[in-house]
């Protein structure tokens, strides 16, 4: 079972990046699929992106259009989340997710970590 530990969220202003990672433990990092999700208040939560067990694919929601990417360093059993030209309605608790199933990374992860609230002020 592993366990996934976000960081790297805090208040930032329209226009300007924040980078999140996620530190796994307790399971073989380089087997799991990624994903981040968030959800902001009174919305459900959604996808953000995910990516491959190997680094080789990934996927990005429509609302991201190029301002976000998702990478991962197997090495450091950690995944990255690089944001760039953030807007208010990117405000949300960002989560991150883990799962043997790259299709089931996208809707719904068996892992989560304990979410990191992102907050772009306008």
């Amino acid at each position: 079972q592993v366990q996934l530990v976000e960081s790297g969220g805090g208040l930032v202003q329209a226009g300007g990046s924040l980078r999140l990672s996620c530190a796994a433990s307790g399971g073989t990092f380089s087997s799991y699929n990624m994903g981040w999700f968030r959800q902001a208040p009174g919305k459900e939560r959604e996808v953000v992106t995910a990516i491959k067990w190997d680094g080789g694919s990934s996927y990005y929601g429509d609302f991201v259009k190029g301002r976000f990417t998702i990478f991962r360093d197997n090495a450091k059993n950690t995944m990255y989340l690089q944001m760039n030209s953030l807007q208010p309605e990117d405000t949300a608790v960002y989560y991150c997710a883990a799962d043997l199933s790259y299709f089931k990374v996208l809707r719904i992860p068996d892992y989560w970590g304990q979410g990191t609230q992102v907050t772009v002020s306008s």
